[in-house]
């Protein structure tokens, strides 16, 4: 992949595809193909199709999704299953018909079993029952990764799929209705803090454990991982070490300033017990992630901070 190379990175407004496009640029990629739902909708099999024709990437990441977290999982199943699923049969189709040289779709750790073994090992993919609450989005990256299998051993097209664990960083989704559980946690411990209030309220007992990447590693191990990996197995992508619920709530809590306590609402769901990914692969190829948890999210606080006028709500 070359600094010229014609490079498409779908869904480069998110939270993954903003950070993958912010690596490409430090790296000296010049010739970015970026384009909005505005202007080409992922879901749309004939927009995509003449996208592809007129501009010919030589390179695609694929990092557009619908995304959300527990409540918007269970709220929207339909639409996680559906929209995914096209967006990522669109992409994939259309860049093995029109010549890209590879192709890397982003998967997430959410795709393997409830009860999996932990950590995670690559190998654990399809042996147990999904958990209940994201099933769908999961079933539909699942979908992906056997697509770009599947386009590898009959048409020889390259394309890999990558793993991430639960991220992060600065450009995040802080709606409380539809986010993850640490940028919803930001916003709550800011909000109750600005309040005046003397309790935050959290879902679950608290005691689930969760892993934490920031999402500028994961640009990192994205972008060196199109560059030197060519195999048809996935590659997860991780820091190898986690944390429960409990503990991170108490480290933004810290973090944010907030003085006051933190109350669980037992009545909501914990979702899987545990989700740490064996990372050992991604070690052996070369790849380690960098940024410290506490780091991490201080940063993030800080662009929440400078960001609340514009923050995306979905």
């Amino acid at each position: 992949m070359q600094t010229t190379s014609r490079i498409f990175v779908a869904g480069h407004r998110g939270l993954v595809g903003s950070a993958i496009v912010r690596r490409l640029q430090a790296l000296g990629h010049e010739n970015l193909l970026l384009a909005g739902r505005n202007e080409l909708d992922l879901r749309d099999r004939d927009a995509v199709e003449a996208y592809f024709a007129a501009n010919k990437p030589e390179y695609v990441f694929l990092a557009a999704a619908k995304v959300g977290g527990i409540h918007a999982n269970n709220s929207y199943p339909a639409e996680f299953l559906l929209e995914n699923l096209q967006i990522q049969n669109n992409v994939i189709d259309a860049a093995y018909r029109h010549g890209a040289t590879k192709l890397t779709f982003l998967g997430s750790s959410c795709i393997y079993p409830k009860l999996a073994p932990q950590p995670i090992k690559e190998e654990y993919l399809l042996t147990g029952a999904l958990e209940p609450t994201n099933e769908w989005y999961a079933i539909a990256k699942i979908a992906g990764i056997k697509m770009c299998q599947a386009y590898r051993r009959q048409y020889g097209f390259n394309a890999v799929s990558l793993m991430p664990t639960n991220l992060y960083g600065p450009g995040d989704n802080f709606d409380l209705e539809n986010s993850h559980v640490l940028p919803a946690l930001i916003r709550k411990f800011h909000e109750a803090k600005a309040n005046g209030d003397k309790e935050v309220v959290m879902w679950g007992t608290g005691t689930p454990r969760r892993e934490f990447l920031h999402v500028d590693d994961l640009a990192d191990a994205v972008v060196n991982l199109t560059k030197t990996y060519e195999g048809e197995d996935i590659v997860n992508i991780g820091v190898g070490d986690d944390i429960s619920i409990r503990e991170l709530a108490e480290l933004v809590k810290e973090i944010t300033g907030f003085e006051g306590r933190i109350v669980n609402d037992t009545s909501k769901p914990d979702g899987t017990p545990r989700k740490l990914l064996d990372v050992t692969i991604l070690h052996d190829l070369g790849w380690r992630a960098r940024i410290p948890l506490r780091a991490g999210i201080e940063e993030t606080y800080s662009w929440f901070l400078g960001h609340q006028d514009q923050l995306r709500a979905g």
